[in-house]
């Protein structure tokens, strides 16, 4: 069995997630990795930043990259989806504080490591690492993901660049 960040093996420990939503999938990050959530904000447009990063934000002084989960992940685009309900997910990431677009944020998944099972092999790949597990809630499979596998080394270090 795959672990989550923050989740020895043999430790029956909790694992406590953030849940959020993108395409009606239920999406999870370790809650320890999550700075804050914020609503939709002005992002200032950056040129030339790489397809998926929207742009910036100062938050609370701070200049901060913001990549749209939809665009990293080739989802496409909802235009049912309303900026009322879209969440600005901030993380830190190696170190580097970068804010993710969600479609909504939805509550936190508190799963035992036997709810949790690893990602399929059939639908891994190398864009898709940073799946770590699916989680298993009563009728609900919950994609959890590794937020340090979530860029490679040098994306991150782009992203890092454009704030």
């Amino acid at each position: 069995m795959q672990m989550t960040a923050g989740q020895t093996a043999g430790s029956g420990h909790l694992s406590h997630l953030v849940g959020f939503t993108v395409d009606n999938e239920e999406y999870c990050v370790d809650i320890l990795k999550v700075q804050e959530i914020i609503r939709m904000v002005n992002i200032t447009k950056m040129p030339n930043a790489q397809a998926f990063v929207e742009g910036v934000i100062n938050l609370r002084g701070k200049v901060i990259p913001v990549i749209d989960f939809r665009k990293r992940f080739n989802l496409g685009v909802n235009a049912d989806v309303s900026n009322e309900n879209r969440r600005i997910v901030v993380v830190i990431i190696d170190g580097v504080t970068i804010g993710f677009i969600v479609d909504q944020v939805s509550q936190v998944f508190k799963l035992n490591p036997e709810q949790i099972a690893p990602a399929p092999e059939t639908v891994r790949s190398k864009d898709s690492d940073c799946i770590s597990g699916v989680g298993m809630l009563d009728d609900k499979l919950l994609i959890l993901l590794d937020l340090e596998k979530m860029l490679s080394h040098g994306e991150l270090e782009k992203v890092g660049q454009a704030a």
